[in-house]
């Protein structure tokens, strides 16, 4: 592909408007924009309660957080904002609205598009370049097409937000950071596991800090009642939390933005997956993947991530969970052991102590 031809010191702009964790997997996309025309100004539109996940990126001089559903004074605000201020909008997903955006926002514009249809053939016609969306390839790789379509390297680095954290807890050694519950019900494994796992931390001689979010402090209440850990819930932001699980012998967590955080961060860390297809979602190690996530296994290991699932014959269905909604059970976490989620930590930091 012929190299897209940018001023002196081009402005871009990168769509994201999807959750925290399409928005830190599309840091790749950042950083290869970044390296190839270092002297660009680059900003990222992304939605609002989306944008910390971006905390202090070197590549960025700025984020654009927009609401989800924007008032018509809003949406007309926006627009008017964006309007062919930039020389190159790319857009990280084949979403109408995003690459509108960046269509509206960029002199040139380059997005991925679905492989067929009357819209995907509309928006090849609109942008100034294109490819097909690969829904069975890592979002990592996916959203690298973007780089490879305007003819520049493709860097596959997940930048972390980066600050010095507020808590103490981080300069006390050896420590676990665990994060128990994901935003969805469906990607969650059973309190009574985890209130194990703690007990077997503790056997380890680790000190626990334990993560989440405000609004599921009574869930988390549920979960470490009577466990000796140090509860962090809604007291840090990304930055902090950054810093936190990168001082950390070993992360444990679920199918969720944290956990990708925590692979991007080089800390050993272990994810629980259940009804996710990992070939896409996985959490993507420190140096990329050396070879992709196998759809189902019992321990996966890649670089610093080990990759823990309950391997039924329907895994991975991709389904939101068995009830098909958001906050139905996962029979494939409710019956992963906890002898098993012990042996891919003690595999962790057997390499961790080991180096």
């Amino acid at each position: 592909m012929t190299p897209v031809r940018l001023p002196r010191n081009p402005r871009v702009l990168v769509v994201v408007l999807r959750r925290l964790g399409d928005v830190l997997l599309a840091t790749p996309l950042i950083r290869s924009v970044k390296r190839a025309f270092p002297t660009s100004s680059i900003e990222a539109l992304v939605f609002a309660g989306t944008e910390g996940i971006l905390a202090r990126n070197p590549d960025l001089a700025g984020v654009i957080a927009m609401p989800q559903r924007p008032r018509v004074d809003e949406q007309l605000a926006l627009l008017w904002r964006l309007w062919r201020r930039y020389d190159l909008a790319l857009s990280a997903q084949t979403g109408d609205r995003p690459i509108a955006l960046a269509w509206i926002a960029g002199r040139q514009c380059a997005a991925p598009v679905e492989p067929r249809g009357i819209a995907a053939a509309v928006k090849r016609l609109a942008l100034t370049r294109s490819y097909p969306a690969d829904r069975e390839r890592h979002r990592v790789l996916d959203v690298l097409g973007v780089a490879d379509v305007l003819g520049i390297p493709a860097l596959t680095e997940v930048v972390c937000p980066d600050a010095e954290p507020r808590t103490a807890f981080a300069h006390r050694r050896p420590y676990a950071v665990v994060h128990a519950v994901p935003f969805f019900t469906y990607k969650r494994w059973r309190a009574e596991g985890w209130r194990s796992l703690a007990a077997a931390l503790r056997k380890r001689g680790l000190t626990i800090a334990t993560t989440g979010a405000a609004a599921d402090r009574a869930h988390l209440d549920e979960i470490w009642r009577g466990c000796e850990v140090e509860r962090l819930d809604g007291k840090l932001d990304w930055s902090e939390l950054s810093a936190l699980i990168r001082g950390a012998r070993v992360y444990i967590g679920p199918d969720t933005a944290v956990t990708h955080l925590a692979a991007a961060t080089g800390t050993p860390t272990v994810s629980l997956f259940g009804p996710t297809d990992p070939r896409i979602w996985g959490p993507w190690p420190v140096g990329g993947l050396d070879r992709p996530w196998a759809a189902a296994g019992t321990i996966q290991q890649r670089g610093n991530v080990w990759l823990v699932q309950n391997p039924l014959p329907c895994l991975p269905c991709q389904q939101e969970g068995c009830d098909r909604r958001l906050d139905s059970h996962s029979r494939c976490l409710d019956q992963l052991s906890v002898a098993q989620v012990t042996s891919a930590v003690d595999r962790a930091l057997a390499v961790q102590w080991a180096a």
